[in-house]
Formats: structure tokens, C-alpha cells, sequence
């Protein structure tokens, strides 16, 4: 009796003994997963598992142009706390075959609302669901190091000669999204930020390093890159309006750079009016979801299930407006480094102007519209995109305005995933300086936040 009784007693305890953290969950399951998919080649299965699943996955992104496609590995976990909070962590590292490389940890915490959930209904069976945003905190610190970036000079009317230079810069700090009016889903918006640059010369390949051909004059910021605490506050608003045909993504954002030496200080102002008109109820918002890191694309802060292959059709015309302007006091200059620019891709790899050369025109103040179309293909998991580009850069506000504007036109093909375009194959032409090529990776995933921007 006795080595039965004590026998039971050994099978009550194991379950105990055996208990796994969260974490370890996490990945056991993630274990199976990749057994069920990839070592039964299920390859649908097993390549959203590998680029998207978690704790682990393998992370992929285009850094900025003329620095290489970038691979690494990403990690992701949660932890809820109680019923009222949800906290997320990403973290990750990707390096290309230059050099360069970028890193970063990013936490996002959600306080979870009583929200009200709306359907509704459209053709057939399909319905609309429509969660109303929650206040998110992110905290993050990212570094990255570019070797490969060019410099032609400020303005719109610069020599097609480029000089080159490298950039290293680390952002630590954090931002809050505040929803103000649920109905049109308008949220505050404020961010505290460090901002620590370095700037080093290019050689080699027969290139000019940028040195050689400008100095502090021609490029402010050349000589010294004090650090820098950046400030912003602003407002945000992206209604769904007739029947969820026209979407809009408005932002408007003021921004104090404040730095160690005060002739590098100025304020920022910047605005992004994207408008989205799906051709069907089934097209998903290019959006990003605020309680997603980077490395995750959640569809809902008490899930961490991602987006579906999609097999439907799915396709939308988008209107946008960019503005940039920036204000300095006397005798103060905004760094030639902090300068947006459009042609080709910028830092962040947004394409603007895609025909013009990478970084082609550089300047306190720019001002895009776009004009696009994405469209899947069949129900494949490819599409068809066109846009057109025009815009320009400028020295001083004033200067701003819709004449001598450059114009560019691209067309191509997009790698769709959960229904999203996530690869860009872009063929642009129409600027008068040739064409250009593109091919770019999302650096966030599918509904995943953007990254600090680099300026």
C-alpha cells in the first residue's frame, strides 16, 4: 500500500515540478508550430511562422538606401499584469553586407478600456469591426550605424555630384498616444527623446568623402554633432467615414530640438494627411496598430495572432500630403544630417520622388503629394502599385509653394502578406535625371509601429 500511496503522491507533485513560465510556454508552442509547418513543408505555414511568429523570428528590413537589406533575429514577449494593462517587448538586430547595422529595444504599454465594439454589416456575410483606440506609452532606445550615405548639397538646385559620409545614431526615449474623441478616433500625441550623432567621412571606391568636397558652411553640422533632447507634441486623427470607403490618417506634430550647442537648435512643425479609398469592404488599413512594436503585428492587444495569408481581393487609391517647415533663432542652423530629403528613398527608406538618386534634394523644409494605387493580383499573394510624386525642398519656409515642383513616376510590383504590401519592386522614371530602380523590405511588420525616426 504504502509504495502506492506514494506513487500517487509522486504523480500529483510532477505536474508542479514541471511547471513552465510563460515565457517557456511561449516557446515550447512556438516548437510545435515550426514541427507542424516547416517540417512538414507547409511552406505558407512554415514562412509566416519564421518572419512573423514568436517569442522568436527571424527579422528582415531595408535600411536606409545604399546600405543593404538587413537580416537578423527578433525577439517578443508579453506579460499582463492584470486586467487594465498590457505590456509588450520587442527586441532586435540586423546587420548587411556593408557594415551597417541597427538594433533596439522597444516596449509598448496599453491601458486597457471599456470599448465599444461596432459591427457593421456589409455585402453577403462579411462585417466590419471597429475597436476604438486606447492611451499606449512606448519606451525605446535604438542604435544605428550607416556607412553609406550620400550628400549633394542643400536645396533644390544642387549639383548631381554626391559626396559621401557615414552616420551613427542612437535614440532613447518615449511617447505617449492619448485617444481624445472616440467617434472620430482623434488621439494626443507627445514624445521625449535623446538623440546622440556622430558623423565620420566615406573612403575608398574612388568616391569624394564629404570633407573633401564641403565644411561647416556648406554643411551645417559638419564640424560638431552635439546631442541633442527633442521634444514633440501634436494630434492625431484617422476616422473611418462613408461606410469605411474613405479612411483617413492625419497628423500634425510640433517639435523643439534642443542641443548641446545652442547655434544647432531649432523647432520642427510636420504634417501627414494620408487618405485611403478601399475598392472593397475586405481591404485592410495600411495603418499601423499603436499598441504593436515594430516586431510584432497583433491584431489586438489581447492577442498575438497575426494577419492571415489573405486570399481575397483587396486594392485602394490614396491621396497624401507631406509638409515639413522648420524655424530657427538668430545666428542657429538646423544640421545638414537632421535635413529631410526626397528622391529615391530617405533615411527611414521611405521613397519620395522615387526616380531622382537616393537623398537627391535635402532641406529644412519639403512638401510631397502623392497619388497611388495598390491592387492585388488575383488572389495571389502579389500586386500591382502606381504612384506619382511631386514635390520639392527649400531653404526657407517662404519658399514653399506649388511652382518648379519635381515630378517622378513609379510602377511595379508589391510581395503582399496578411494582406498588406510588405516588399516594394519599383521601377520610377520622369524626373529628367533618369530612372531608378527600388527595391525595398517594411522595416516594421504587418500593423507594426513605425521606428524612431533618424531625423
Amino acid at each position: 500500500m504504502k509504495p502506492l500511496v506514494l506513487l500517487a503522491c509522486l504523480a500529483m507533485a510532477a505536474p508542479l515540478w514541471a511547471q513552465e513560465s510563460a515565457l517557456g510556454a511561449d516557446f515550447r508552442k512556438e516548437g510545435e508550430r515550426f514541427h507542424e509547418n516547416c517540417l512538414s513543408f507547409k511552406l505558407i505555414g512554415c514562412g509566416q511562422l519564421l518572419f512573423t511568429d514568436h517569442p522568436l523570428h527571424i527579422a528582415v528590413g531595408s535600411l536606409a538606401p545604399g546600405n543593404g537589406f538587413g537580416a537578423g533575429l527578433a525577439f517578443t514577449t508579453h506579460y499582463t499584469p492584470n486586467e487594465d494593462w498590457r505590456l509588450f517587448w520587442n527586441a532586435d538586430a540586423v546587420g548587411t553586407p556593408n557594415g551597417s547595422w541597427r538594433a533596439g529595444a522597444y516596449m509598448s504599454a496599453v491601458l486597457i478600456r471599456r470599448r465599444t465594439i461596432s459591427t457593421r454589416m456589409g455585402t453577403g456575410q462579411t462585417s466590419n469591426l471597429t475597436l476604438q483606440d486606447m492611451p499606449v506609452f512606448h519606451g525605446y532606445v535604438q542604435g544605428i550605424s550607416l556607412n553609406n550615405v550620400a550628400y549633394y548639397g542643400l536645396g533644390q538646385n544642387t549639383s548631381r555630384n554626391p559626396a559621401f559620409f557615414g552616420m551613427t545614431q542612437t535614440v532613447a526615449g518615449a511617447n505617449v498616444v492619448w485617444p481624445l474623441i472616440k467617434r472620430w478616433n482623434v488621439s494626443l500625441f507627445g514624445e521625449a527623446n535623446g538623440r546622440f550623432i556622430s558623423i565620420r567621412g566615406r573612403h575608398g571606391d574612388g568616391i569624394v568623402s564629404i570633407e573633401q568636397a564641403y565644411d561647416n558652411i556648406s554643411a551645417p553640422g559638419l564640424a560638431t554633432q552635439p546631442a541633442f533632447a527633442q521634444f514633440g507634441e501634436g494630434i492625431r486623427m484617422h476616422p473611418s467615414l462613408a461606410n469605411g470607403y474613405v479612411r483617413l490618417n492625419y497628423a500634425a506634430t510640433f517639435q523643439e530640438w534642443v542641443a548641446g550647442d545652442s547655434a544647432y537648435s531649432f523647432r520642427r512643425f510636420r504634417a501627414d494627411l494620408s487618405h485611403q479609398f478601399p475598392l472593397y469592404r475586405s481591404t485592410r488599413s495600411q495603418a499601423p496598430r499603436e499598441f504593436n512594436g515594430p516586431d510584432t503585428c497583433a491584431q489586438d492587444p489581447n492577442s498575438l495572432q497575426c494577419p492571415t495569408v489573405s486570399r481575397n481581393l483587396e486594392g485602394s487609391f490614396g491621396l497624401q500630403f507631406l509638409y515639413t517647415t522648420s524655424y530657427t533663432s538668430t545666428g542657429s542652423v538646423v544640421p545638414f544630417y537632421l535635413d529631410p530629403t526626397i528622391g529615391g528613398s530617405d533615411l527611414n527608406a521611405r521613397p519620395l520622388l522615387p526616380s531622382f538618386a537616393d537623398y537627391r534634394f535635402r532641406g529644412p523644409n519639403f512638401m510631397v503629394l502623392r497619388a497611388s494605387f495598390e491592387h492585388s493580383i488575383y488572389k495571389w499573394p502579389i500586386g500591382a502599385k502606381f504612384m506619382v510624386d511631386e514635390g520639392r525642398v527649400a531653404l526657407r519656409p517662404g519658399e514653399l509653394g506649388f511652382n518648379h515642383l519635381a515630378h517622378s513616376y513609379a510602377a511595379g510590383l508589391t510581395v503582399r502578406a496578411g494582406g498588406l504590401p510588405v516588399i516594394d519592386l519599383l521601377f520610377a522614371w520622369g524626373g529628367h535625371e533618369g530612372t531608378h530602380t527600388i527595391a525595398a523590405v517594411s522595416q516594421s511588420l504587418l500593423g507594426g509601429t513605425a521606428r524612431p525616426s533618424l531625423f
